[in-house]
């Protein structure tokens, strides 16, 4: 799905050359960055923690904190260290 010119514009703020340079506080914005985030998880698929934390990394150092947020905000399920996708927008 094609962010919208809005959404464009807080991941314009938010995430400078493919590096998440701040978190942002309010909740809306937050979300738009965490959806920009678990597109890098395909649907049906799990990945065991190591994985996801890699591709956090990708995204920020902090990349346990990373993953809190995408849990809470459910982005990402988690079970027996084990994620899988639950969230998100999807190409139709």
């Amino acid at each position: 799905m094609q962010a919208s010119d809005a959404d464009r514009r807080i991941l314009d703020t938010f995430v400078k050359d493919g590096r998440l340079v701040l978190m942002p506080t309010r909740r809306h914005k937050r979300l738009v960055v965490l959806d920009h985030i678990a597109q890098r998880f395909e649907l049906g698929q799990t990945y065991p923690e190591g994985e996801v934390n890699e591709v956090l990394m990708g995204f920020h150092d902090d990349y346990a904190a990373l993953r809190r947020y995408l849990v809470d905000e459910s982005f990402l399920t988690r079970e027996a260290n084990v994620y899988w996708r639950t969230g998100g927008t999807v190409d139709v």
